[in-house]
């Protein structure tokens, strides 16, 4: 067995059990530092009480928008002597410019799809991004990823449970796509 298996393994024993109260801290480490993603506790709670689906979805929410202040100050308080070992000060000032210009774009879609969501929120505080709009990009990106999983779920049942399974990723990435698209479109006809 692997690690992230046992991993997986070790989570949901650990944590399923609490109902809410442990998706909301699998919500809450996996913003800052844990690997393990809260749709592992999600789904199958939402599968257990499809009438509470919307509810799971707003507890893990909370608690994805929560965690991502911790892992904002890790980013603050632990990141940037890394950062400044690993390149160039002129490059992290490049890269901090950047993330500044682009950073809600790059929460969005890290929120929204299967691309580990604590490296951008440990990033937005390396690089001093506006921790109020990290908070309303999670808010909104993990939210629309949560409440369309707990939805499916809800309505569907187990018979979408494989469907989910197979291509929810390759849907959330293609939603990210979409929007990147969008906003550069938006961008361009502003000019």
């Amino acid at each position: 067995m692997s690690f992230i298996t046992g991993l997986v393994a070790w989570t949901e024993k650990t944590f399923l059990p609490f109902g809410p109260i442990g998706l909301f801290i699998v919500a809450f480490i996996e913003s800052s530092f844990f690997p393990v993603p809260p749709d592992l506790i999600l789904m199958p709670l939402c599968l257990i009480s499809p009438n509470l689906a919307l509810f799971y979805a707003l507890v893990a929410t909370i608690g994805s928008v929560s965690g991502s202040i911790l892992g904002y100050y890790i980013g603050l308080k632990g990141g940037k002597p890394i950062l400044n070992k690993i390149v160039s000060k002129r490059r992290a000032e490049k890269i901090t410019n950047y993330y500044n210009k682009y950073g809600c774009l790059t929460i969005g879609i890290a929120g929204l799809t299967p691309i580990p969501y604590k490296l951008f929120t440990i990033a937005s505080g390396v690089f001093k991004f506006s921790l109020p709009k990290l908070l309303l990009v999670s808010l909104f990106a993990r939210g629309a990823r949560f409440f369309l999983e707990a939805f499916v779920l809800m309505v569907y049942g187990e018979m979408i449970l494989g469907f989910l399974n197979r291509y929810f990723n390759i849907l959330t990435l293609v939603a990210g796509f979409v929007l990147v698209v969008s906003w550069f479109l938006y961008k361009r006809i502003r000019k």
